[in-house]
C-alpha cells in the first residue's frame, strides 16, 4: 500500500524500539510512547527534506500484459548487480531493493515504486527520479518490458494482473471486499505519485494538515490521468481518486476530526487506535488481525496474538495501513495525485513545497481556505475525480482555483531560494490550456486512436 519513506527512519529523530519475543515485550508501550513517536516528527525548518514517491504499471512490449513476479524478480536483481542497490528479501522472496535512502518495493499488482531519499531541494528530487528511470529504463529494454505512466490500468481486469508474493497482500486481498467496493481496484491497478513533508512543531503540523487536505482536490484535478477501465472510458477523469471514496471508510477519506479545535498529534493516535487492524509481522509471518482492534494490542488482548503486547514497529506498520487524502506519521504525506509522466513526478513536490516550505505562501494558503465547509471539502473530494478543473465551486471553477494555488506556490518557491520555479511548468501548462492529462486521453480515444486504448502503451511510456 501507500507506505511512507520506505523506512521512516530516513527522517530523522529517535525511534522507540520495544523489543519483541513470541509472547512478551521488555517494557509494555504505553499511550504516551506513541505520542512522543509523533511529536519526535517535530524539526527545525533547516532540517525540513522533501520525499517523492512515485507507482508505474510494468508490462510487456510484445503485448501489452502486465508483467508478473518473475520478471520483476528479474529487474530487481539487476538494479542489485549492475547500480548497487541491496535486497530487500521476505523468506525466500526478494521484493525490493534499497540504497542510500531510496527504496524500489512492488504493490500488490506488481506496480514498480520508488520511494525516494528524504532531499534538500526539488533539483536533488527530479535528479533521483531521472536516475531510477534511467536504470529501470536501461533494464528493462532488454528484457522486452517498459513501465507506463498513468493512474490506472487502462487495459487488464483485475484477475489479469498477477498478485505479488507478500504477505500482508493476501490478507489484504481477502479483506478489502468485506469494508468498500473498490479496494481491490486500488490494490492490483492503481498508480500514485506522492510527496512527504516535514513540520516544525505541533501547530505547523495541523496548519499543514488542514491546507493539505484541502487542497489535495487540486492536486487531484491537476494530475487526473485515469479515465480508462478495461479498454473503455470509466466516466471519470481520475478513477484512481473515485476508489479512495469506496475503498474502506474507517481508513480513508477527509478527516474531519483534524478541523476540530484542538486538534493534534493526540487526536490523531486516538483516530489511529480506533481504526481496525490488518496485521502484525511476527518471525517473517504476517499473523492475521483483519479488522481487530490496536487499542486491544495494547492490553495484550488480540485473539490471534494472546499475551503479545505491541512494538513501536507494530504501530509503525498499523499507521501504515491509514489511507487518508493527508496521512500522518512522523512527517505528513500528500496522496491526492494520479501517476503520471515524469515531469509530472518533479511538479507535485514543486507544488506542496511551494506551499508549504515558505512562510508567505503558507499562509497565503491557510487564508484561501480559511472558511471552506465539511461539505466544501467533501464536495470537491467527491466531483473533481468526475469533472476535473471543469468542477464549479463558490462562484468559480477548479480551474480558476488551481490558478491561485500554482500562484502561491510558485511565489513559495521563488522565496526560497533555489531556483526550483521552473518545476511548476508543466502544471502552468495545464492551467493556460485548461486541459489535463486524462481529457487528452479521452480526445486522442475518441480521435487519432479510434476508440482504442492500446497506443496508451507506446506513447506514455517512460
Amino acid at each position: 500500500m501507500r507506505r511512507g519513506m520506505g523506512t521512516a527512519d530516513g527522517w530523522g529523530g529517535d525511534r522507540l524500539v520495544v523489543r519483541a519475543s513470541n509472547q512478551t515485550t521488555e517494557r509494555i508501550l504505553t499511550k504516551d510512547d506513541l505520542l512522543g513517536y509523533m511529536q519526535s516528527g517535530c524539526k527545525p525548518r533547516s532540517r525540513w527534506r522533501i520525499g517523492t514517491e512515485h507507482e508505474k504499471l510494468g508490462f510487456n512490449t510484445a503485448d501489452n500484459r502486465r508483467i508478473n513476479y518473475e520478471q520483476i524478480s528479474n529487474v530487481l536483481r539487476s538494479l542489485e548487480r549492475r547500480f548497487g542497490w541491496q535486497p530487500i528479501m521476505e523468506g525466500d522472496n526478494i521484493i525490493g531493493v534499497k540504497l542510500d535512502g531510496q527504496s524500489v518495493t512492488l504493490e500488490p499488482g506488481g506496480q514498480f515504486e520508488l520511494s525516494g531519499a528524504p532531499l534538500e531541494t526539488l533539483h536533488q528530487t527530479c535528479g533521483e527520479v531521472n536516475s531510477h528511470l534511467y536504470q529501470v529504463k536501461a533494464i528493462a529494454e532488454e528484457m522486452g518490458i517498459s513501465f507506463l505512466g498513468i493512474g490506472f490500468d487502462p487495459t487488464w481486469e483485475q484477475e489479469d494482473v498477477p498478485m505479488m508474493p507478500k504477505g500482508r497482500y493476501k490478507l489484504m486481498k481477502s479483506y478489502m471486499p468485506t469494508v468498500g467496493g473498490l479496494g481491490l481496484d486500488m490494490m492490483f491497478r492503481s498508480c500514485t505519485i506522492q510527496v512527504n513533508l516535514d513540520f516544525e512543531s505541533e501547530k505547523d503540523m495541523v496548519e499543514k494538515f488542514r491546507i493539505g487536505l484541502c487542497l489535495q482536490p487540486i492536486a487531484t484535478a491537476l494530475f487526473a490521468n485515469s479515465p480508462f477501465k478495461e479498454r473503455k472510458p470509466n466516466g471519470y477523469l481520475s478513477w484512481r481518486s473515485k476508489i479512495w471514496t469506496d475503498t474502506d471508510a474507517a481508513r480513508c477519506g477527509n478527516l474531519p476530526f483534524v478541523f476540530d479545535e484542538g486538534f493534534g498529534f493526540e487526536r490523531y493516535v486516538e483516530h489511529a487506535l480506533d481504526v481496525p487492524m490488518y496485521f502484525v509481522y511476527r518471525n517473517g509471518t504476517y499473523v492475521d488481525c483483519l479488522g481487530m482492534s490496536f487499542r486491544d494490542f495494547m492490553e495484550g488482548k488480540l485473539p490471534s496474538l494472546p499475551g503479545v503486547y505491541p512494538t513501536m514497529d507494530d504501530f509503525e506498520s498499523h499507521l501504515s495501513t491509514l489511507f487518508p487524502e493527508v496521512r500522518l506519521k512522523k512527517f505528513l504525506e500528500m496522496r491526492g495525485a494520479d501517476g503520471g509522466p515524469w515531469k509530472m513526478i518533479c511538479a507535485l513536490p514543486a507544488l506542496w513545497v511551494g506551499l508549504l516550505y515558505d512562510e508567505e505562501a503558507q499562509r497565503q494558503a491557510a487564508d484561501l481556505v480559511a472558511d471552506w465547509s465539511r461539505d466544501d471539502r467533501d464536495y470537491l473530494l467527491e466531483e473533481v475525480a468526475k469533472t476535473g478543473l471543469r468542477t464549479p465551486f463558490r462562484g468559480r471553477t477548479v480551474l480558476d482555483l488551481s490558478r491561485d494555488v500554482v500562484e502561491i506556490a510558485k511565489g513559495g518557491l521563488l522565496r526560497r531560494g533555489f531556483d526550483e520555479a521552473s518545476f511548476l511548468g508543466e502544471l502552468e501548462n495545464v492551467l493556460d490550456s485548461g486541459v489535463c492529462a486524462a481529457d487528452t486521453l479521452l480526445h486522442k480515444y475518441n480521435t487519432v486512436w479510434n476508440q482504442s486504448v492500446d497506443p496508451v502503451y507506446a506513447e506514455y511510456q517512460y
